[in-house]
């Protein structure tokens, strides 16, 4: 009763120091720390501290996430997802709801090469809201579409977060990957699915095409001046645009290209990239972390050559721009880890993981059942947590269990991270939400509520993909079977 009255207040201390809005690293080690000496006392905790900041982050494994990090942030500043986003528009932007679609291709495309739910979501954050805008979608509309299709950077591979999930459980990297592309396509359809079929009709104007909708807009402006200036000859000049609309010339060269003259270099890069992670991996020519290595080399170099014109001083602020967000993203990834070691050796101590798996096999109640409750404890957890954070609090508890129950761990990550990333745009507080209301400035409330029923369709696939593992595993099977 002790022991269950220490755990209790350590969670609850961890919940108010979270609230408090101090870091996630911190919070998990001053709350694991504060219960290691109660439990153990002062001298194992000081012992604890000195080693397992070492012992947490010094695995040659691990060195496969700052690749995966340092490539996605090369490929951000290649302007490979505004190509990418170009070339969807272009495609499917004269269908109903067409532009929200193009957005979700384009974060799944994005996805694929950046690995990051928050990196995707702001990066279509600034390139599609606003023309989602201009096009006649509620505000709500844009940035829903954009903050729910940003969750498919952390399933779509190269996930750094299903990577995390291999190392930490010691399931194989590049059969997880895999699970993720089939769950990612379907998720992105039924994204796709919502705009066309229920989504659309909320567009203002959805027969005119974004440039139409310009060019009505001036020539709106330019007749209301002549009404006002009636001695005007025809040859006047036109009245300016109103403020905050897209300029049609600029807007004619990113949309109002034909075939020959869109950037496929953008997909042809994106592709390429894709290759060399996943076709290397599973040939067998390239471990996973020399994947991630060579794909990031590339990145740079497409970096370096997308902007050779532009001179070496440009080449080198997007680089040094690159390594600095790396840098900071990297640090932040292993300061969690670091600290939520702390916390699981706390855990590990009080035997909690221990104590819930025996208190689950007690339970008269079907296995499945068992794994999908705690599977749905995940979303609220998503809505106060960052994913890194809930994987890393949750995996220690739920992967044994699940172990334990016959389940396979290759599904179990996938479904881990697929509920995590649905947890991030759940309100009152998805981190998803909120960086894509910074980077647009519409209220978050506004953004909630736009997400809200995407969010219902990716519970839909969600527990389609829970109910027929087949789904998730058909790719890690044949990756095994050519590995064997």
């Amino acid at each position: 009763m002790l022991v269950t009255m220490i755990v209790l207040t350590i969670v609850v201390l961890l919940i108010v120091l979270l609230m408090l809005r101090m870091p996630v690293a911190l919070s998990l080690g001053l709350s694991g720390a504060l219960g290691l000496g109660i439990l153990q006392g002062t001298d194992y905790t000081t012992n604890v501290l000195g080693s397992v900041p070492f012992s947490a982050t010094a695995s040659f494994s691990l060195t496969i996430i700052p690749m995966f990090i340092l490539m996605g942030m090369f490929a951000m500043r290649a302007r490979i997802a505004e190509h990418v986003f170009a070339v969807a528009n272009h495609m499917v932007s004269r269908f109903p709801g067409g532009l929200g679609v193009a957005t979700v291709m384009a974060c799944a495309g994005f996805s694929a090469v950046s690995g990051s739910s928050i990196g995707t979501a702001a990066t279509m954050s600034k390139l599609s809201v606003g023309q989602m805008r201009a096009y006649g979608y509620p505000a709500a509309l844009a940035t829903g579409i954009v903050a729910i299709a940003g969750t498919l950077g952390v399933v779509i591979p190269p996930s750094t977060f299903l990577v995390l999930y291999a190392i930490m459980t010691g399931e194989s990297v590049a059969q997880i990957l895999a699970a993720g592309i089939i769950p990612g396509i379907l998720s992105a359809l039924g994204y796709i699915v919502y705009i066309l079929v229920v989504g659309h009709r909320q567009i203002v104007r959805p027969e005119a095409t974004l440039v139409e909708a310009v060019a009505v807009a001036h020539a709106d402006a330019a007749e209301a001046r002549t009404r006002r200036s009636p001695s005007t000859e025809s040859g006047a000049s036109a009245a300016p645009l109103p403020p905050g609309t897209p300029n049609t010339e600029a807007v004619q060269q990113v949309y109002g290209r034909t075939l020959r003259t869109l950037p496929w270099r953008g997909l042809v890069r994106l592709s390429m990239i894709f290759l060399i992670i996943l076709g290397g991996m599973f040939s067998g020519i390239f471990t996973s972390t020399e994947s991630a290595a060579i794909a990031a080399f590339v990145a740079l170099v497409i970096l370096l050559w997308e902007f050779r014109r532009d001179g070496w001083a440009t080449m080198w602020g997007n680089v040094k721009g690159a390594l600095l967000d790396t840098a900071q993203t990297t640090s932040m990834v292993f300061m969690i880890l670091v600290g939520s070691s702390v916390f699981s050796t706390f855990l590990i101590a009080a035997h909690v993981p221990d104590t819930v798996t025996n208190w689950v096999a007690g339970l008269d109640v079907p296995p499945l059942l068992t794994i999908g409750l705690l599977l749905l404890l995940l979303l609220p957890l998503g809505t106060a947590l960052d994913e890194i954070s809930v994987l890393i609090i949750t995996i220690p508890i739920i992967y044994p269990i699940a172990m334990e129950l016959g389940f396979n761990g290759i599904w179990l990550g996938l479904m881990i991270v697929k509920l995590t990333a649905i947890g991030m745009v759940t309100p009152p507080v998805g981190m998803t939400c909120f960086v894509v209301s910074g980077a647009t400035g519409v209220r978050t409330e506004t953004v909630f509520r736009g997400v809200l029923p995407l969010m219902l369709m990716d519970l839909v696939v969600s527990a389609i993909l829970f109910f027929v593992p087949a789904i998730t595993l058909f790719l890690p099977s044949l990756v095994a079977q050519g590995a064997g």
